[in-house]
Formats: C-alpha cells, sequence, structure tokens
C-alpha cells in the first residue's frame, strides 16, 4: 500500500488549546525568575517584566491569529510568509526554525528534563577529563556529559513516539498537561498558604541595589520571560492536521495564551513571596539550581525537592514532546515545494513526516552538546522575535493586498496592538545586540546560512525541472 501524501485533518479546538499551551509550558516556568531577578534585582519588577512580556505575547498571538484565520494551512508562519512577502523570505523563516529557533527549543528543553533526572539519581561523569575541551572559547561539548547524552536519549525517544502519528502525539500531550497544571497549582495553593510566604515582598518595587531600573534592563529580563512564553506560534505548523483550521487556530491560540499569562503571574509571584531576591540572585549564579525547587524546598524541605523534580521532568517531557510534534511540519511543507531535502516530503503509513522528525532530531541532538541552557535561549527568542514583528507587520500587508477577503478574526485593537507588536520587536532586537551580542552574533549567522542554501534548492529544482522537459 502506497504510503498517504497528505496530512489528515482530526484535530478538534480543544486539541489545538491543548498544544497551544503544552509547546509554552517547559522549563521557563520554574528556571527563568533567577535570572530576572539578576537583571532587575526587584521583585516587584520582576513580576512588571512578566506581565509585559505576557501582554506583548498576547498582542502578538492576537496578531497572528488573524493572519492564521486568513492564511490556515500547514507550515504555520512558513506558509503566511510566502503569501506575505516572497518565497525566499518563507525560506529564511523556516531554515531559522530548522537552524536556530525550534532544534534548539528542543535541546534546551531536553537538557532541562535530563538535569532534572541528574538531580534525582545523581549520574556518574562520563569523560570528566574533557569537559573544559572547548571549541572557540564558546562551545563546551563535553561539559556535564552524562546529562547531555540522556538529553539525546529523549530526543530519540519522542522522536520515534511522534512517527506513530499526530493523534498519537496530541493525546500524550493532552495526559501530560494535567499531570503539569496539578502540579503547579499544587505549588501555588500551598506556596501562598504556607507560613513562609510573604506576598508582599513580591509586589516590592525598591531594588536591593538602590539603583533605577532602566529600560535596558527591562528588555533584557524579558529576553527570559519571553522564553517562558515561547512556543504558542507551534499551533500554526500543524494547520493542516487541525479541522475548521481558520475558526479553531485563532481561538486557541488566544485562549491558551491567556491561560498562561494568569498562570504565570501566579505561580512567579509565590516564588517572590518564598525567596528574596538576594536568594534568587545566588541561584543565578550557581547556575546549576531551579529556582522552583529552592523556592518548594523552603516549606516542604527535601521532600519538596523530590516533588518539583518530578513536576519539572513531567513538565519538560511533555513540552519537549510537543515541540518536536508541532517543529516537524514546516520543513515536509517546505521540501513538498523543493524548498528543503527532497526526503522530508515523506510521509509514513501513519501520516506523520517521518524524515522531517528524524532530520530534525539529528540536529537537535547536536545542538544539545553545543552550548549552555541560558545561551540557547537566549538566542531562540532573539531569533524568533524577527519573524513574530515580521507577522504583526503581515496584518497591515494582507489589508493592502487582500482588503475584500473574508477573515474570520479581526485582531482586537487594530492597528494599536499589532504596530505595538512591531515596534517592541524591533526595539528587542536593537536592544540584544547590545546586551547579549554573542547569542545575538550566533544566531544570526545561522539564519543566515540560509542565504546560500536557498539559491542552492532554487538551482536544483531548476536542473531537475529541465531534465524532466527534455
Amino acid at each position: 500500500m502506497n504510503p498517504p501524501s497528505k496530512l489528515n485533518r482530526t484535530l478538534g479546538l480543544r486539541y489545538v488549546i491543548v498544544v497551544v499551551i503544552a509547546n509554552i509550558l517547559g522549563s521557563g516556568v520554574y528556571k527563568k525568575v533567577a535570572p530576572m531577578a539578576a537583571e532587575l534585582h526587584s521583585s516587584g519588577w520582576v513580576l512588571i517584566a512578566w506581565l509585559l512580556g505576557g501582554i506583548i505575547t498576547l498582542f502578538g498571538a492576537l496578531s497572528n491569529a488573524e493572519v492564521a484565520g486568513l492564511l490556515a494551512g500547514t507550515g504555520g508562519e512558513y506558509a503566511y510568509f510566502k503569501k506575505i512577502y516572497n518565497r525566499f523570505f518563507a525560506f529564511i523563516f523556516g531554515w531559522s526554525l530548522f537552524t536556530v529557533i525550534q532544534t534548539a527549543a528542543i535541546s534546551s528543553l531536553a537538557y532541562v528534563f535530563a538535569q532534572s533526572l541528574n538531580n534525582l539519581f545523581h549520574f556518574q561523569q562520563i569523560f570528566p577529563e574533557l569537559a573544559t575541551l572547548t571549541l572557540g572559547g564558546i562551545f563546551y561539548p563535553f561539559a556535564n556529559l552524562s546529562v547531555k547524552l540522556t538529553a539525546i536519549l529523549l530526543i530519540v525517544l519522542l522522536t520515534w513516539v511522534n512517527t506513530r502519528g499526530v493523534k498519537t502525539g496530541a493525546g500524550m500531550s493532552n495526559i501530560i498537561l494535567v499531570l503539569v497544571f496539578i502540579g503547579i497549582f499544587t505549588i501555588i495553593f500551598f506556596g501562598l498558604g504556607s507560613s513562609h510566604a510573604r506576598v508582599a515582598e513580591s509586589i516590592n518595587l525598591q531594588t536591593t541595589n538602590s539603583s533605577p531600573v532602566t529600560i535596558s534592563a527591562v528588555f533584557t529580563a524579558m529576553l527570559s520571560a519571553f522564553w517562558g512564553y515561547q512556543g504558542w506560534a507551534a499551533i500554526g505548523f500543524i494547520g493542516g492536521e487541525v479541522k475548521d483550521a481558520k475558526r479553531n487556530i485563532p481561538k486557541g491560540i488566544a485562549i491558551g495564551v491567556f491561560i498562561v499569562i494568569v498562570l504565570y503571574l501566579l505561580v512567579n509571584a509565590t516564588y517572590l513571596s518564598l525567596l528574596p531576591i538576594a536568594a534568587l540572585e545566588k541561584i543565578n549564579q550557581a547556575g546549576n539550581q531551579i529556582a522552583a525547587i529552592e523556592a518548594v524546598k523552603s516549606f516542604w524541605g527535601n521532600s519538596g525537592g523530590i516533588f518539583i523534580s518530578v513536576l519539572v521532568l513531567i513538565t519538560t517531557l511533555g513540552c519537549t514532546h510537543a515541540t518536536i510534534l508541532a517543529s516537524a511540519r514546516p520543513y515536509f511543507a517546505m521540501a513538498r515545494e523543493g524548498l528543503f531535502f527532497s526526503k522530508v516530503a515523506k510521509l509514513n503509513e501513519a501520516q506523520a513526516p517521518v524524515n522531517s522528525l528524524l532530520f530534525q532530531g539529528v540536529w537537535a541532538c547536536l545542538l544539545v552538546l553545543s552550548g549552555t541552557f541560558d545561551q540557547l535561549t537566549d538566542m531562540i527568542v532573539f531569533a524568533v522575535f524577527i519573524y513574530y514583528g515580521a507577522t504583526a507587520l503581515g496584518v497591515f500587508i494582507l489589508l493592502k493586498k487582500i482588503p475584500d477577503a473574508e477573515r474570520p478574526y479581526k485582531v482586537l485593537g487594530y492597528p494599536v496592538v499589532p504596530a505595538i507588536v512591531v515596534l517592541f520587536c524591533a526595539g528587542l532586537f536593537i536592544n540584544t545586540f547590545f546586551t547579549r551580542p554573542r547569542e545575538a552574533g550566533l544566531g544570526m549567522v545561522l539564519m543566515l546560512t540560509g542565504v546560500p542554501m536557498y539559491w542552492w534548492f532554487k538551482r536544483r529544482n531548476q536542473q531537475v525541472e529541465s531534465l524532466d522537459g527534455e
């Protein structure tokens, strides 16, 4: 029997919301409060940064929802950018997903999963004598090798699970997400209700170093917040498998992002009420600690540390799985058009893009060996906000290109909301070059490798077409 050539539309609104939230809830909800505290030196300003990050994310999601409602299809922004801009820009975006955005997200999530597993079982170090071996003074491939190999094993396992079909993948996300919500609300309920909680301290705007908070510091802290919110747009990658996509994708994005904003504000207020800023700054300096674990230990002791370590395992497992599920679809769409390696266009009998999943898994495994968690996440946020801004700008462009087209969803607050997103993305782009030049530089280099690759794929297609015409 020949394998199918088209993806099957089987996912409804509930699955859309699940995939949106599952792609967002990962390591950021447990780790990123510490680097934000180290940047802002104020619990109140940390919460403001989370709120501002949530508002900008929601504005971006609403802008994306109008574009998705108009152009919904497999490939997400890749499909949108072809119609808004051109094939070259769409390809650079898809290539960026492969080289930086989605594969590095898979790598960093799997790495945190492995770190949490190490906290529980204390892995034996592998080749510790090679830990200081460096490539260009940037990459340390053999540092924490036992943790990195565990992360690679997780990527391999979840890639295999996703080759079994999208219903299998979405069903697993559903189960994991329920467990994650139970765990996070347990932290909020018992944390805020404990005698150790100082709720008033969580909204204190005074800085511990008595210095004023600058706009640049807020932007830099929001890099961490945006990693926490990163992932919502991945639902567009499986648009070809969503029933009534032009209505369900916009609704699912808006509902999912709003739920996460509320959840993040509650859980981070809990951390900040349990741990003073000075303690969070020390956690950030340590590098191998997770803020959520230390917060829960403050009222439940070592048993609380075990509880939160297991919760981090479940959460990062779910988010890694959801990211792998959604991320392989753009490369499949690109390969179908001759703008990616031709073997990636293959579907297996379970209607899963099996070779796209394999290519993605191999590169994600290599990225695990390349860098630290925070280095990877800052690089991702820098790269992805270029394209969030491009999508928001697309709302204006599409209104001029196809003014009479039916729009199942229209962005609230037009034109102010998409304009704010465009301006903010430009500001974040510029600020990151000054405050995180290494991460910004690496991200740009990896994205720009797509320029010669585009011309190579295009030339190969022309050669194939000329052979077919003979």
